[in-house]
């Protein structure tokens, strides 16, 4: 059996009709730390029942849309999957000028930050190229610092050294960017045969999805179209858990934005499960692709200060839909991995986040949970790209 159907048989145990009720002690954690009418489900790594308050009701969850995100990308591509952007010359290169245009093949890559420019202009440079004759074209679907860049408006000033001039010193090694930096004259060049100059690889997909996912990052929506966009991560989410929760998934943006997107408690709980399940089968951990309450950079780094390492996982805020949410995994001696999906509607940001890590701590306390075993990454994402 594969592990997708190890997962969906063990949650359709979870949300059959014989499912136990939840547990009456930690039942009233919900009411009590969170409140009547908000969405909350817990379950144990036996699929027991510990929590469940409206947990069939659909709602805005925000940034945890970004969970089956992720599942369907690692999914679908590989955990090693390298996002490549290929870049081309339509002229010779003669006395250090390009005479004709740079082409750049974007290939949907969700990391290609400044640092990534910067590494692309000095192999320009290694290659002798100090003007181009020419402009700079993107072909493909191309995005610089988690926004896309169609017509390579901002990618031009950056090899330029007019944007982004702080990420230069990464990648500098001793070298001064006015030295580097192209001039571009942007005529019209004439058409000729394209021949390829720098491939540029981006770091694999376990650490892409690990930094996005700290950050909370909505360069995820544009990642999903490398798998046929949202609907395709809908779908992937919907065969992943049991049918009957199917119905309570509506992904229509990757990253959790717009104004359409639902999940249940218990379907986000399930989607959550099921990427665990996919990491274990890769061999990894969770914590390689969620990020750690209290430790690791970006939404979850003030979340939960009292209870590092504590809680893996997922927020999610989208204040003027009235979301706000949070999905994560606990270690318990007691009840094996404890899985808990939290999502507030129509709570004050501030307020939903207070009822959330309330609610959380005394999930700690209940259930005897221990913190992960593990340690922040300090290597930089950017420099596990390949540039040839």
């Amino acid at each position: 059996m594969t592990w997708r159907g190890v997962v969906v048989l063990v949650l359709g145990l979870v949300t059959s009709s014989r499912a136990p009720a939840a547990e009456p002690a930690l039942q009233a954690l919900a009411l009590t730390h969170v409140g009547p009418g908000q969405g909350v489900f817990v379950d144990a790594a036996d699929g027991t029942v510990l929590v469940a308050e409206v947990a069939d009701r659909p709602v805005h969850p925000a940034s945890v849309t970004k969970v089956a995100t992720t599942l369907a990308l690692l999914e679908r591509l590989g955990p090693t999957h390298r996002f490549e952007t290929r870049v081309t010359a339509t002229g010779p290169i003669r006395d250090g000028r390009l005479g004709g245009d740079l082409i750049v093949h974007g290939g949907n890559d969700p990391f290609f930050v400044y640092e990534s420019a910067f590494l692309l202009l000095r192999r320009l440079h290694a290659l002798g190229i100090q003007q181009i004759d020419g402009a700079v074209r993107v072909d493909g679907p191309f995005l610089l610092n988690w926004q896309p860049d169609p017509k390579a408006a901002r990618l031009g000033r950056a090899l330029r050294g007019r944007e982004g001039v702080d990420a230069w010193a990464a990648v500098a090694d001793g070298a001064r960017l006015e030295r580097a930096a192209l001039r571009v004259d942007g005529r019209r060049a004439p058409a000729g045969a394209e021949r390829l100059l720098v491939t540029h690889r981006s770091p694999p997909l376990l650490h892409v999805l690990k930094a996005c996912n700290g950050y909370s990052n909505n360069v995820l929506h544009y990642a999903s179209d490398a798998i046929g966009g949202p609907h395709a991560v809908e779908t992937l989410a919907r065969a992943t858990v049991p049918a009957a929760l199917g119905v309570e998934i509506t992904i229509d943006n990757g990253a959790g934005a717009g104004t359409t997107n639902r999940l249940s408690p218990r379907a986000a709980v399930a989607i959550l499960r099921a990427l665990d399940a996919r990491m274990r089968a890769l061999g990894q951990a969770i914590t390689d692709v969620m990020p750690v309450s209290g430790v690791d950079p970006g939404t979850l780094m003030e979340r939960l200060l009292d209870r590092r390492r504590y809680v893996v996982g997922k927020t999610g805020t989208f204040g003027s839909v009235g979301a706000s949410a949070l999905v994560g995994v606990l270690r318990s001696p007691r009840y094996g991995t404890v899985a808990f999906g939290v999502l507030n509607h129509g709570v004050p940001v501030p307020e939903a986040r207070a009822k959330q890590d309330a609610f959380v701590r005394a999930l700690i306390e209940a259930v005897g949970a221990e913190p992960w075993p593990y340690e922040t990454p300090t290597r930089p994402v950017y420099t596990l790209a390949l540039v040839d």
